[in-house]
């Protein structure tokens, strides 16, 4: 897909990934639909897509409530008489352990408020915005892509329960989806990236943030602008669906 002048959606877009993903897609010419529920932030990153010369345009939804969701890709459809492609990146972390004992006695369990949450944003989210945005491009007979955002964490991971179950789920829906919708021209991919420098890695502690860097072969954490240049990779190649691609500087071997 040539991405000049392509109309993409980002849930998550106000901020972290899928801001430095909007901004790349901007710079190759796609115009960027942002869905997030912080207005400032979602202004914030608008504006940094004028600045990369493309244009883009908010809209305030929760991904977890399925009339918030149909409501907002009707508007999009209709403001921007049609889409080419989403980015399912909204997401959040609830982390603990599944079970929490000391010398034989449980001290705290997950709730399941805290696993339903995270796979109401993760799962369902990603489940009811992919559904719509496939809609609209079969109704409009337009070929598009969806990338969803899952997480090396697929593979399990000690204190996350609910979110390795949420982007594990996630991939097993891209390969389904890739398989349902190829018929009708609707590439679909995920990626999977592992620890990513956010303000929240910088905010660690020197000796943690040495231990994960040291995790690594490449010796260092993830780049936002790395995961957004695999964003452009899926959506240009032609010949990419139904895969899931790694970006964890060979943590998972």
């Amino acid at each position: 897909m040539n991405l000049q002048d392509k109309v993409i959606v980002i849930t998550g877009g106000g901020q972290g990934l899928g801001r430095a993903m909007a901004v790349n897609l901007a710079q190759q010419g796609a115009k960027l639909v942002l869905i997030d529920l912080n207005e400032d932030s979602l202004q914030e990153t608008v504006n940094l897509v004028e600045q990369a010369g493309s244009e883009a345009k908010f809209y305030l939804a929760n991904v977890t409530v399925e009339q918030e969701v149909e409501q907002t890709f009707q508007a999009i459809n209709s403001d921007f008489n049609g889409f080419d492609g989403l980015i399912n990146n909204a997401g959040i972390l609830r982390d603990g352990m599944f079970v929490k004992a000391k010398d034989g006695q449980v001290t705290k369990k997950m709730s399941l408020e805290q696993f339903q949450s995270v796979i109401d944003v993760n799962l369902t989210g990603v489940f009811l915005c992919g559904r719509e945005a496939a809609v609209h491009m079969i109704e409009n007979n337009r070929k598009g892509v969806i990338i969803n955002m899952s997480s090396i964490a697929r593979q399990g991971n000690m204190g996350q329960t609910n979110y390795a179950a949420s982007k594990a789920g996630v991939v097993a829906m891209t390969v389904t989806w890739a398989r349902e919708l190829g018929r009708h021209g609707i590439r679909v991919g995920a990626i999977a990236p592992g620890v990513i420098r956010t303000a929240m890695t910088d905010a660690m502690k020197p000796e943690m943030r040495e231990r994960l860097e040291n995790m690594k072969p490449v010796g260092r954490l993830g780049e936002a602008d790395e995961i957004a240049h695999t964003v452009q990779y899926i959506f240009e190649n032609e010949f990419f669906t139904g895969r899931v691609v790694e970006i964890d500087g060979g943590l998972c071997m």
